[in-house]
């Protein structure tokens, strides 16, 4: 456990703190959390942080338990995971989720932690990490889909002081820098991240200049404690005393040919608190895939559908985790092994967000998502350049694309966008200036979306043209299973992957793959899975249906998956459309399921190479 030295030993006192001053510090630590963003993004290279946002800051108490940020990172397990003394001018690095509690869960994620000091006191810390395009290791990007070890995914970095009283280790990071493939990327993203965080201490010093440093911890209290009694409230109203509620989903494949696995949560509320209990989900991957999650996390991501939902104006922080318990059994995909590869544990993280929207819509219908959240699909292109002035010169894309999201119960799931909400797409511009390859698709996919009263988001088809030979390497999942619907919503479609190589063959890949040499005019087609629908297909007004015909969302024949009878121009057939909803309705046995997951698990295995063109996974069996 870290031992904090501090020059003033006199403690911090709790007062009253009245509502205005209260708000003025709120909307003071919303803002200091956005300029680290800000500072972030003006000042690193690579373009999965540049351009895509693939960071996650947050400002801490004394305690260090997160009073604002965003998902991920849990500085309590860091510290105390820490063997070392903290003082004034440190700020700690690290990228090995083993050594940290999983506070971060992989190892392109470099964390940056800092106390935040005033008058010789600890009054909060500062903390921010970023995915780094590369790590070193076997492949570009760090991520090797058939990777069983942390070992094979680059280097990992102990929890050490990047800084000690304020003075850089110029030789650990020399010697760190050397393990990767972009280690001017590394470098400035680095320093952006500490710059960030240090941005992060000016602002609280800051506030505790003008407000005094009691006023200010006790109104991170005052802010912890309004999550505490929002979630105790939410908990009473939407949980059942002493009944469990359970949901099942699955990840296809780990990249080793095993799968699917079962990733099952249960939450049963006694009291006042509640039980996230993820026991039942299968063993540890041998392939990349296992999310070594903490506790923490899983109290944050239950927090973002909980209180979120229900005011989304909320400054939402951890106050509320005394009253969530979490059981994460050991060994499992959840909590793997020391030394288990966990590069591709954007899949589960993805799952999570299905899981949860799953289970807690059972008993209140105004949280019931469809799925489509389902992953955070990565696509790598690297290589040296052929020919001209830049001949033998080195380039890399690291990307993360977009996919369906699920209809809710607000309305439609958007079209082609990210499970992150502050992320956004790389522009074609950039990738075209900066990388030899051309951009000839971008564009929603037709139908992909679940029918619904409110439809699924369509996926998306990137289509990458090459203009240098190279080798490209794909993380994604979603191409087995589908993303369910719920209410009587439909499923939306698979995610698929495949190159037109220039010769005119084409060629399917697997959803998880990484070396694959493509050549100068080869095409692939990036090309993600649909959302969810939520809610009757009939129940969609026929305008609308025509409207998105229209606009080539919905297909003619898409279109009769809402009972809608009309032409490739959305010119409405009204008897023949009012004939159809009568005929399927007539047809219902029963009403509309809760879920719908389309096959069962044992149909979608016997039709996975005809469906799909990939052969079915094989049931995985215990490390």
């Amino acid at each position: 456990m870290a031992e904090l030295i501090q020059t003033t030993t006199e403690p911090l006192h709790k007062v009253d703190v009245d509502v205005v001053t209260l708000d003025l510090i709120e909307n003071g630590l919303r803002s200091a959390r956005y300029e680290m963003d800000e500072v972030l993004f003006r000042t690193a290279l690579s373009p999965g942080i540049r351009e895509q946002h693939d960071e996650f800051p947050l400002i801490g108490d004394p305690e260090g338990k997160m009073v604002v940020g965003q998902f991920g990172l849990s500085i309590p397990d860091f510290l105390d995971n820490f063997d070392g003394t903290i003082e004034e001018g440190d700020v700690l690095l690290t990228s090995d989720p083993y050594s940290c509690g999983a506070a971060i869960s992989h190892a392109n994620d470099w964390l940056i932690v800092m106390p935040i000091f005033f008058e010789g006191r600890i009054v909060g810390w500062a903390s921010q990490f970023g995915h780094m395009s590369d790590v070193g290791g076997k492949t570009p990007a760090s991520m090797p889909t058939d990777a069983r070890t942390i070992f094979e995914e680059g280097v990992v970095i102990p929890p050490f002081k990047l800084y000690k009283k304020g003075v850089l280790d110029d030789d650990a990071l020399r010697i760190i820098l050397n393990q990767v493939r972009k280690p001017d990327w590394n470098r400035a993203d680095l320093n952006g991240i500490v710059a960030a965080c240090r941005t992060a201490s000016r602002r609280v010093q800051e506030m505790c200049a003008r407000f005094g440093a009691d006023t200010y911890t006790s109104a991170l209290d005052a802010l912890l404690d309004r999550n505490y009694r929002a979630m105790k409230t939410l908990l009473a109203l939407v949980f059942e005393e002493g009944k469990p509620l359970s949901f099942t989903d699955y990840i296809d494949d780990d990249g080793r040919g095993n799968g699917p696995f079962e990733l099952t949560m249960t939450i049963t509320r006694t009291g006042d608190k509640v039980l996230i209990d993820l026991d039942g989900s299968s063993p540890q991957a041998e392939g990349p895939i296992n999310y070594y999650i903490n506790e923490n996390l899983i109290r944050m991501f239950f927090g973002i559908y909980m209180i979120t939902v229900a005011d989304p104006q909320i400054l939402w922080n951890d106050g509320y985790y005394p009253l969530v318990d979490v059981n994460i059994p050991e060994e499992s995909f959840w909590k793997p092994k020391y030394p288990a590869a966990l590069n591709g544990r954007n899949h589960g993280i993805g799952r999570l967000f299905d899981l949860f929207g799953g289970l807690l819509g059972q008993s209140n219908p105004d949280l019931l998502n469809g799925a489509g959240f389902s992953s955070s699909p990565h696509f790598m292109y690297s290589g040296n350049y052929s020919e001209g002035e830049r001949k033998g010169e080195w380039f890399q894309l690291y990307s993360i694309g977009f996919g369906g999201i699920p209809g809710r119960p607000v309305g439609d799931g958007p079209d082609g966008h990210s499970l992150w909400p502050s992320f956004v797409n790389i522009p074609c511009e950039y990738l075209e200036s900066y990388y030899p390859l051309r951009i000839d698709r971008w564009e929603t996919v037709t139908d992909t979306g679940g029918a619904g009263l409110h439809r699924g988001g369509n996926g998306v088809d990137v289509s990458y043209r090459f203009l240098e030979p190279g080798t490209i390497a794909i993380h994604d999942d979603r191409w087995l299973t589908y993303p369910w619907g719920v209410l009587g919503g439909e499923p939306g479609a698979r995610g698929t992957k495949w190159i037109e190589r220039s010769d005119g063959t084409k060629e399917v890949l697997p959803s998880k793959v990484h070396d694959v040499d493509v050549a100068r005019d080869d095409v692939l087609h990036f090309v993600t899975w649909g959302g969810g629908g939520w809610g009757d297909p009939l129940e969609r007004t026929v305008d609308l249906v025509a409207l998105e015909v229209k606009r080539g969302l919905i297909s003619a024949e898409g279109a009769r998956r809402y009972g809608v009878v009309c032409d490739e121009a959305g010119m409405v057939d009204e008897a023949a459309t009012e004939a159809l909803r009568a005929t399927v309705r007539s047809g219902r046995d029963g009403e509309r399921p809760l879920f719908d997951k389309g096959p069962d698990l044992e149909t979608i295995l016997a039709n996975a190479l005809e469906e799909t063109g990939l052969p079915a996974p094989t049931a995985p069996k215990p490390l």
